[in-house]
């Protein structure tokens, strides 16, 4: 009897101690999310007036429905807000599907552009700028389904009684590498002008998507990002284990294959709206992973990661270089040299494979 009184007074403490520091991480996470939030609410109002030469309360009233001043809605809803709204839905997008590869395969290199994605989206657009002479709409629907069908090839290539990360990762690289190629070749062997329209696709560009485009990306998120949440609780089962999954009465398969067509779906509408944007995918998960902790909720907060990003990169691209750039271009820029630090301590981790 005194030896049970014991323990219970030293479990006590214990549990509340346990539950205090479980309510602090999820207070830490919560605050960083709203935190990213606010940046990326503030990096849209910039992208919405940076260059447009007019006062932030007209942009600002234009922009919720309250302006009077036709010129100015002009400027605000057909130049500014497709740019701001393409950069905040692309970079959602890749944010989220990035974090749920790396988390779904165990990897960090495990993001569309390495497992083969990105390459089938870029195959099919080339294909249809070169062989075909498509533009307008047909093209981002090319790359949607471009990315779609890459996926799904991986995916059979790498069945075997279960898709394992290490498999699918390796695969997706050897398949990614072969639609490059193809991409080389037709890129070469195309027409001056219409290589030169392959390559500023294949560069990733936020102001190419049209209304319709738009539209198809927000409903996207509308439907695939509340998915991604609510298969999070899979999500971290599968992370332990597929037998600790199974043993905690998760589906294993069933749930990986539903958290892989989300990933692809988001990466596939992105792709599709502004090309593909290079290692927003990679940076958005991990970076959002330091700021939040071990609380849960990094879905959301590599997606906000993921859309500051995209909007920061269009940012640099349109108005404080010289000449304006591709989004892309700045987005390869700050993914590589994080590319490299992570390969270099991955290596003296011993973990590089």
């Amino acid at each position: 009897m005194y030896v049970t009184g014991f323990v219970a007074s030293l479990r006590a403490p214990l549990v509340a101690a346990a539950r205090g520091s479980r309510l602090h991480r999820q207070r830490r996470a919560w605050l960083v999310t709203a935190g990213l939030g606010v940046l990326a609410l503030a990096l849209f109002v910039a992208t919405l007036t940076i260059g447009t030469y007019l006062p932030l309360v007209d942009v600002l009233a234009s922009a919720a429905g309250l302006g009077q001043n036709p010129g100015v809605d002009f400027v605000v809803h057909e130049l500014q807000m497709p740019v701001a709204l393409t950069a905040v839905g692309a970079g959602i997008a890749l944010g989220v599907s990035g974090t749920l590869f790396q988390r779904l395969l165990g990897n960090p290199l495990a993001s569309p552009e390495f497992v083969g994605i990105s390459s089938g989206a870029s195959l099919a657009a080339v294909a249809g700028i070169v062989l075909f002479a498509w533009g307008g709409y047909a093209l981002p629907a090319a790359a949607f389904a471009g990315a779609i069908a890459g996926a799904a090839l991986i995916y059979a290539i790498a069945w075997r009684d279960g898709v394992s990360g290490y498999r699918l990762i390796l695969i997706g690289i050897g398949i990614s590498e072969l639609m490059l190629a193809l991409v080389t070749y037709m890129v070469a062997r195309a027409e001056i002008h219409d290589a030169r329209e392959a390559m500023h696709w294949l560069v990733g560009s936020i102001g190419q998507a049209g209304t319709n485009e738009i539209r198809v990306l927000i409903v996207a998120l509308l439907l695939l990002v509340p998915a991604a949440l609510v298969l999070s609780r899979s999500l971290r089962a599968l992370e332990l284990g597929d037998a600790p999954a199974a043993a905690l009465g998760v589906r294993v398969e069933a749930a990986r294959f539903a958290l892989i067509a989300v990933a692809v779906a988001l990466v596939a509408v992105a792709t599709a709206a502004a090309g593909p944007m290079a290692f927003v995918a990679l940076v958005a998960g991990p970076m959002a992973q330091r700021l939040v902790g071990s609380g849960g909720g990094g879905i959301l907060a590599a997606g906000l990661v993921g859309a500051s990003l995209v909007l920061a990169a269009d940012l640099v691209a349109q108005r404080l270089v010289p000449i304006p750039l591709p989004t892309g271009v700045v987005t390869g820029a700050i993914g590589a040299p994080y590319l490299l630090w992570l390969l270099a301590t991955m290596n003296r981790g011993g973990s590089a494979g």
